[in-house]
C-alpha cells in the first residue's frame, strides 16, 4: 500500500505529539523521583518530593491520556479518518 502525502502528514504529526507526551511522561516519572530530595524541602501539605510521586504523577498520567485522545480525535477529524459516533 502506498501512502498518500496526507498519510505522511498525518503520521509526523501523531508522531511528534507521542514524543512530546513521552518526554513529559519521563520527567513526571524519572526525573522528579531523581530530585525528590530537592522537592522534599519545599513543603505544601506536606514534602513535595512524596506529594508528586504518590498523587501528582498520577495526575500528569490522566491529563497526558485525556490531551492525547482529544488531540487524536480532533486530528483524525481533520484528515477524516475519524470513527463514526457511537449509537
Amino acid at each position: 500500500m502506498q501512502l498518500t502525502e496526507k498519510h505522511k502528514q498525518y503520521w509526523q504529526i501523531n508522531l511528534k505529539i507521542s514524543t512530546i507526551l513521552l518526554v513529559v511522561w519521563f520527567v513526571a516519572t524519572f526525573v522528579m523521583g531523581w530530585y525528590a530530595r530537592e522537592l522534599n524541602e519545599i513543603t505544601i501539605i506536606g514534602p513535595l518530593g512524596f506529594y508528586m510521586s504518590a498523587q501528582g504523577s498520577l495526575i500528569i498520567y490522566v491529563a497526558i491520556i485525556w490531551y492525547y485522545a482529544h488531540y487524536m480525535n480532533n486530528l483524525d477529524k481533520e484528515y477524516g479518518v475519524h470513527e463514526g459516533e457511537l449509537d
